[in-house]
């Protein structure tokens, strides 16, 4: 027998880890190198805020094994067959990437461990259910979430794994968590102008602990709740889990295990659990849609551009646009590196519809800033509100943020929280445009960037007009 080697990427945890199980068993008590690459075509796009959670994930992993990580920097496809060879090991055992280019690096370093007589052994993915294998009866892939979600909920009830025991084995490592710092951010798109980079002063606590407690906490306070409270802007509701999904730190099987139960707030939240596992699905089957619409007819949709077009792309992502509650959510993105759910609908909403940009340019913004940014949920969310992915009805979903502030921040609260130029102006003034500042409040809040209702007619000219050029093509 030899040592294994188990390359940690989305799955930083311990528990319900199948490739970990995995590793042991074709050690056959050799031990285990626990791995992780560090490698820039993946950091590279990775904002500040991310590689910062990161490093503290990679850290609490660390401790929680009680050695260190090994880390090895450059070219997986050379660097992980080289640590093999360096320790004899014949499997590396992965957790499954899905993405497309997560699945290119897995098919070029399983062809070098071939080349010299070791095996990539893949276990298990990111997700309860494997994107690619939900099909319809005519085993085609799912576009309509309701249809995908009936054929992912019997695929449970799921096994979630314990923590097993581990002989881990030290291998030297060759860079430091400050080279990641380094890379990280390495390839800032010029359309951010002076942009603030830096991480948030504060981050969610990293690692499986962490991730554990706030699911029980969540479990115990908030679930039944769910289905209303989770669009409460002023309201702690959701359940603050998404970093941790994002980077493996727990596992959805476990997620969906803890919320089982009758209960609309329970069922609320395993469909939105449902949406993570949908939204992957539609990336690994259509991978184009990480930068191409996923609906032909849209994929002509007008949208403005220039120097005006990235300036107020600029105000929108510092939360200068005199829409409070689009201000609101913008700059608590800045503020912690992560937003509300229903402030990120509206807040994309507006960049879209209503300033007219292209959702490519918000996707970017967003996986810059956020924690949790994950690929397929975020690329695949900007499509959504765009109307150029899933959603069934796009031309009349158009985000009001006034009526949305109404419904959902009616003390307005939220936007008090975050938009500090407008602390003294109650609700309902707050909600409106420019933040009900006029003659009687003297305020350093900027006036609305545009008329909400002018630009929604605009929006929805677009696409009536894409539609139709689509159609005049097809027919």
């Amino acid at each position: 027998m030899a040592p294994s080697i188990l390359w940690f990427r989305r799955d930083l945890r311990l528990g319900d880890h199948p490739a970990l199980h995995e590793a042991i068993r074709r050690s056959g008590g050799e031990g285990v190198v626990p791995l992780f690459v560090v490698d820039e075509t993946f950091l590279g796009p990775s904002g500040p805020t991310r590689v910062e959670f990161l490093i503290g994930c990679l850290e609490a992993l660390s401790e929680s094994m009680g050695v260190p990580l090994t880390l090895r920097s450059g070219d997986p496809a050379t660097v992980v067959p080289a640590l093999a060879k360096e320790i004899g090991a014949r499997s590396v055992l992965v957790t499954g990437d899905f993405a497309p280019e997560g699945l290119a690096r897995d098919a070029r370093v399983a062809s070098a461990l071939q080349d010299q007589g070791a095996e990539l052994i893949s276990m298990s993915s990111p997700y309860a259910v494997e994107p690619g294998t939900v099909r319809s009866e005519k085993d085609l892939p799912l576009k309509v979430f309701s249809a995908y979600r009936r054929r992912w909920e019997v695929r449970g009830p799921h096994v979630v794994l314990g923590v097993p025991d581990v002989k881990w084995l030290e291998a030297p490592s060759d860079t430091e968590y400050e080279v990641m710092r380094r890379l990280g951010g390495t390839r800032r798109p010029l359309l951010f102008g002076d942009l603030p980079d830096g991480p948030p002063a504060t981050l969610p606590q990293p690692g499986e602990n962490a991730a554990l407690a706030i699911l029980e906490e969540f479990i115990d306070d908030r679930v039944d709740d769910y289905g209303e409270g989770r669009d409460i802007l002023e309201r702690n509701g959701t359940s603050g889990l998404g970093p941790y999904l994002r980077f493996g730190c727990i596992h959805p099987r476990t997620v969906l295990a803890a919320s089982q139960g009758a209960g609309g707030g329970r069922a609320t939240f395993r469909s939105e659990i449902c949406w993570r596992e949908f939204y992957a699905d539609v990336l690994f089957t259509a991978p184009h849609s990480v930068r191409d619409a996923l609906q032909p007819q849209m994929a002509g949709l007008e949208w403005d551009g220039g120097e005006r077009a990235e300036e107020r792309f600029r105000c929108w992502a510092r939360g200068e646009t005199g829409i409070p509650l689009v201000d609101a959510a913008m700059r608590q993105l800045l503020k912690e590196g992560t937003m509300h759910n229903r402030a990120r609908m509206v807040s994309a909403s507006f960049l879209i519809k209503h300033l007219h940009l292209d959702w490519r340019w918000g996707a970017r913004w967003f996986m810059w800033r956020l924690v949790d940014g994950d690929l397929a949920s975020n690329q695949q969310g900007w499509q959504w509100t765009a109307g150029t992915g899933t959603d069934a009805a796009p031309f009349h979903r158009i985000f009001n943020p006034v009526a949305q502030a109404q419904r959902f921040d009616p003390n307005g609260a939220y936007i008090h929280r975050y938009v500090e130029e407008l602390a003294g102006i109650p609700a309902p003034d707050v909600l409106q445009p420019g933040g009900g500042v006029g003659l009687l409040h003297q305020s350093s809040y900027p006036a609305p960037l545009v008329d909400l209702k002018a630009e929604r007619e605009e929006a929805l000219r677009r696409y009536a007009a894409a539609r139709d050029a689509y159609r005049a093509t097809t027919t």
